[in-house]
């Protein structure tokens, strides 16, 4: 028996979505990857979420969520002061500190796995050098759960970040654009607000009121026909100017 193309090209569909559908009903089928940490495959903690598998894309909300810590306790302990905490992303640590790197140190995603494990009483492999801002330090030693071991180590990876920003800003090896952030064009409203410029001074140098905060700030000018690099500099300034 013979197939003709058009009967073939129908079978190779009906495979083809008919396999498709047969994965999304058995939950094989994603479109994008899930946020959720590996486990522990074997010993006293299998099963239990592994913190070194935590990725720079999570946020505390996140993290809250699969290893239980409060999210203001995650916000105190690595110097996070936001409106909007929860959806902090924990990459954006190694451009707020960046300025340690001078020195040898960074805090950053490696920091939150770090903290994240000991908190909560995990293995974590240690054989490397981790940074801890001092405010996690104290939090994790205030638990009572540290390990001599864990608390040498520790002594020997604490830094006291207000100080090292102090020693940075007496040297002159800092901007204020790296405490606070870059704007880009996809920075949205609500990141520079979170900064620490109020959405009335940002509505002043726009000419006109802001509906939404989520909008990013190079889509708001096009759509309202204003110069993006202009308003981008005069906020950036603005930025830089912050104490």
């Amino acid at each position: 028996m013979k197939l003709n193309s058009k009967i073939i090209g129908i079978i190779l569909l009906l495979l083809l979505f008919g396999g498709i559908g047969i994965a999304k009903a058995t939950n094989y089928w994603k479109t994008e990857s899930s946020k959720v940490p590996a486990t522990y495959k074997d010993g006293e903690f299998a099963g239990e979420y592994n913190p070194a598998d935590i990725r720079g894309s999570y946020t505390f909300a996140d993290i809250n969520k699969f290893f239980k810590i409060p999210i203001d306790e995650l916000a105190q302990a690595f110097g996070i002061n936001t409106s909007d905490k929860a959806s902090f992303k924990i990459n954006q640590l190694e451009t707020i500190y960046q300025y340690l790197k001078d020195n040898g140190t960074e805090i950053g995603v490696s920091s939150v796995r770090l903290f994240v494990a000991l908190y909560n009483g995990l293995p974590y492999d240690m054989s490397e050098d981790i940074y801890l801002p001092q405010t996690a330090v104290e939090i994790l030693k205030s638990k009572g759960n540290l390990t001599e071991e864990q608390i040498k180590y520790l002594e020997n990876h604490t830094v006291d970040i207000q100080n090292q920003l102090e020693n940075v800003k007496t040297e002159g090896n800092i901007t204020q654009s790296s405490l606070h952030g870059t704007i880009k064009g996809n920075t949205t409203f609500k990141e520079i607000i979170d900064w620490g410029i109020s959405k009335e001074e940002i509505e002043t140098i726009l000419g006109r009121k802001i509906s939404n905060t989520t909008l990013k700030l190079k889509d708001y000018c096009l759509e309202n026909n204003l110069d993006f690099e202009t308003i981008k500099n005069e906020l950036q300034n603005k930025l830089n100017n912050l104490k």
